[in-house]
């Protein structure tokens, strides 16, 4: 066995060597689940998106025990490389089209994925939630005034009819968490927060400021015509009727992606103070989780989507794409 290197804040990975698997071993729950529910939890979003092909395989589930509190899962070994933008943006695209494209299963067969009546209010509550740290994050003032802004601007688009149409997304589709294969296929490899939503979610987490700018690995700043590029090309891949349901939402979407990411940082900033918890339950965003270097550098991200410079350059990208998509 070969423990790989810590690059995540929810979960180790160990090599099971001769057996082209690896163990997925949560560090904790991110969507704040029991052990044996986040388990579940997580099979169920491997086994969904797996009819799409861009996703790894899953083969088994280790249940919690005393050498592992959270369990495990098995999943197939995705050989490759990490993403490298904007040169993959293409392959990313066509990764998470194929995602979006699974047929939506019933309300009933849903389940135990979050499957909201109204996803749009729910982004919005999960949102506030996370806010709640926000007054003991140290954040400066213009970015608490354009947090408070970005929030009723949410709000009033709640409140208005109409909505696109939900399909399975991976709600963490940041580029570190693709691998591309030596085919040039790029496949989505952490799915422990799939949820039928907006595939809007997934295309801004792709592709947001916050996103790959984020990973050890590499940092891209996308141009506005690279991004607005990455939307047709999705567009492209995910078929027409899909397409134009999703066309109008896009910078909504991604701005709510944004402000979900920015609220992250703040609940961050404060959980990660606190001591470790007992036991193999919920969420747990301690520091001493992780490696100290992975700790330095989330900290190191933190600080820098929180500068109100950075804030500033974000909010004048939205606006520049928003003319490049109506172009």
């Amino acid at each position: 066995m070969t423990l790989l290197p810590d690059k995540g804040l929810a979960h180790d990975h160990v090599r099971l060597e001769g057996t082209a698997l690896l163990a997925r071993v949560p560090k904790q729950s991110q969507m704040g689940l029991a052990a044996e529910d986040n388990l579940a939890y997580q099979k169920a979003c491997f086994e969904r998106a797996a009819a799409g092909g861009y996703t790894p395989l899953l083969h088994g589930v280790l249940p919690p025990s005393v050498t592992l509190p959270r369990g495990a899962l098995l999943v197939e070994e995705i050989v490759g490389r990490s993403a490298r933008l904007p040169h993959d943006l293409p392959a990313l695209a066509q990764s998470l089209a194929s995602l979006h494209a699974l047929p939506l299963p019933g309300p009933a067969e849903r389940p135990p994925l979050r499957a909201d009546g109204d996803p749009l209010q729910a982004l919005l509550e999960e949102i506030r939630q996370q806010a709640v740290c926000w007054p003991q994050a140290d954040v400066h003032d213009d970015v608490t005034r354009c947090l408070k802004v970005e929030l009723a601007d949410l709000a009033a688009l709640c409140a208005r009819p109409g909505r696109p149409d939900v399909t399975l997304v991976a709600f963490d589709a940041h580029p570190g968490n693709f691998i591309v294969r030596p085919d040039g296929r790029a496949m989505l490899v952490d799915l422990e927060k799939c949820r039928y939503s907006y595939p809007g979610l997934d295309l801004a987490h792709a592709t947001l400021y916050t996103s790959t700018t984020w990973d050890i690995d590499g940092r891209c700043m996308l141009s506005t015509d690279e991004v607005a590029g990455f939307y047709r090309q999705w567009a492209g891949g995910v078929g027409p009727t899909a397409a134009h349901s999703a066309s109008g939402w896009h910078l909504p979407l991604r701005r709510a992606m944004w402000l979900w990411s920015l609220t992250w940082c703040a609940k961050w900033r404060v959980l990660s103070r606190q001591a470790a918890r007992d036991g193999g339950d919920g969420e747990d965003w301690s520091a001493q989780r992780s490696e100290d270097r992975l700790v330095a550098h989330v900290r190191e991200r933190v600080d820098h989507y929180l500068d109100p410079d950075v804030v500033r350059g974000v909010l004048r990208g939205f606006d520049e794409l928003a003319e490049a998509l109506s172009a």
